[in-house]
């Protein structure tokens, strides 16, 4: 079975066949070798095991080629092997064009000062810094599957999150509930149960929890079914697309559409989704989302953070003989008026159409354009194209994974269990590895030893993320190498 039937068994849902040698390091550099993607590798600085090492900055990255003025010779750290990076889940490795659009932006303002607000420069990957978030809303398109007039770029997830519930939790005495997970991110949790105590209403009656079952998951129908006996009661669902901790990618457009039947607002959290799986948000009719760009997306820490608005909501429309537009209500600041007016200082709000017109205020030029770099390389293939890969890589991971159960199966107890779900169609790029108690501490620091970099969520998991940009079948291989030593086989 080559690369592409494994892409077509695993999006029909299906788990691949791999054959006898699939455990050796040749079938990994084969499934390479057939890997239409495996040049995106090269528009990333990825950590190598040296600079794992730094103490202090030196002004090198990871692959730079510098001249050793005391004895005359070149030296690389491309000469030393990358690490093998597992953690794109919780904070995506730097794209190399990241650089380059930070310095356009700094040689900008450096060069022009305020005139790089209005002023295109040649030779400049960039726009002008008042269209930029502009700029990087169309260029997610693909990522998020909407209009570009549909996204915003603006602030960080929670912030937004309480951006969007300013706008659409609008509870009365009949709806006023909020349908969640039992644990979503804390941050997550935090906004929510706010919203609620804001409104003057109590989290305990106005809060509804969806707990997983005993595989750490939650099922499709327990959503529906939580939808069915509140829905009445429930002015808004919001939901993670991807669960954090077991990785499940929840079924968005089945349990969007069901939700909106019974005249719910629909919100998803796209943290872990986004740049990770292939989203529709239009199609599916979806009402809101917010997502970061940190982690799949790589536009680095703390990163521009983007959100999702349906068109309908985004309407400007002016009656006749008014001098007041009517729009959704929303929580309004500057940058959220049209440019047409937005310098006329005159306190006459005119909201620009679309998500732009829930932005507040100006946004960060720097965040902007290392955003920008990174969607750039997104821009370079498609959502289908990641995805296909991501689904191959995934399911690599884990039969290498399964071998491990295998041989140790006479154990009295499992050395993990993998609580992510095994079918390919409801997870990400992601494989939570829950450890047998007691071997987190040795299993972590053995693969940190090894340059190994992944994810630990205590009590007992490990987070293993294989980002198709700049993951290797042949890395899986090695971090399942690590990974089988620091297990003791």
């Amino acid at each position: 079975m080559d690369f592409p039937a494994f892409v077509d068994r695993l999006r029909s849902g299906a788990s691949p066949k791999f054959p006898t040698d699939a455990s050796t390091l040749a079938f990994a550099q084969k499934l390479d070798s057939q890997d239409q993607l495996k040049h995106l590798r090269d528009e990333f600085d990825l950590p190598s095991k040296a600079s794992l090492k730094k103490k202090a900055l030196n002004g090198s990255f990871p692959g730079d080629v510098t001249h050793n003025g005391t004895n005359g010779h070149h030296s690389s750290e491309a000469s030393d092997s990358s690490c093998l990076y597992f953690v794109g889940n919780s904070l995506g490795a730097q794209p190399k064009a990241v650089r380059e659009y930070v310095n356009a932006q700094l040689e900008t303002w450096a060069s022009i000062g305020v005139n790089g607000h209005f002023t295109n420069l040649e030779n400049s990957p960039l726009t002008q810094w008042q269209d930029m978030a502009e700029q990087c809303a169309k260029q997610s398109s693909d990522l998020v599957g909407a209009a570009p007039h549909e996204i915003v770029i603006m602030n960080t997830l929670t912030i937004n999150l309480h951006l969007m519930m300013a706008s659409f939790y609008k509870p009365d005495a009949k709806r006023h509930k909020i349908i969640l997970e039992w644990k979503p991110f804390p941050s997550d949790h935090y906004a929510i149960e706010s919203q609620v105590v804001w409104h003057g209403l109590d989290p305990e009656k106005s809060m509804v929890k969806i707990e997983p079952d005993e595989s750490s998951l939650i099922p499709t129908e327990k959503i529906l079914k939580a939808i069915d006996d509140h829905g009445d009661e429930t002015a808004l669902l919001l939901l993670p697309g991807i669960q954090y901790y077991s990785g499940q990618l929840f079924d968005i457009p089945r349990i969007t559409a069901y939700a909106k039947q019974r005249g719910i607002i629909v919100g998803w959290d796209l943290a872990h989704a986004a740049g990770n799986v292939e989203l529709k948000l239009h199609d599916w009719d979806v009402d809101f989302a917010c997502w970061c760009t940190y982690k799949y997306i790589n536009a680095g820490p703390g990163a521009i953070g983007g959100a999702y608005v349906h068109e309908r909501y985004g309407k400007v429309e002016w009656n006749d003989g008014s001098d007041k537009p009517s729009y959704r209500p929303r929580l309004m600041g500057w940058y959220g008026g049209d440019k047409s007016v937005r310098f006329n200082m005159d306190n006459k709000f005119v909201p620009t159409a679309g998500a732009a017109g829930y932005q507040l205020s100006n946004p960060s030029a720097i965040d902007l354009a290392a955003l920008s770099g990174a969607l750039s390389v997104f821009n370079k293939t498609c959502m289908r194209d990641l995805r296909s890969k991501a689904l191959v890589l995934t399911a690599y991971a884990e039969f290498l994974l399964h071998q491990m159960l295998e041989e140790t199966k006479s154990d009295a107890t499992p050395l993990f269990t993998i609580i992510t779900p095994r079918d390919p169609l409801q997870r990400g790029t992601q494989l939570s590895v829950l450890l047998r108690e007691g071997l987190l501490e040795r299993v972590t620091e053995a693969l940190e030893e090894n340059s190994a970099i992944c994810d630990k969520r205590k009590p007992n998991v490990i987070r293993v993320a294989p980002v198709p940009l700049y993951t290797r079948f042949e890395d899986v291989w090695g971090y399942m190498q690590v990974l089988r030593k620091a297990l003791g086989l």
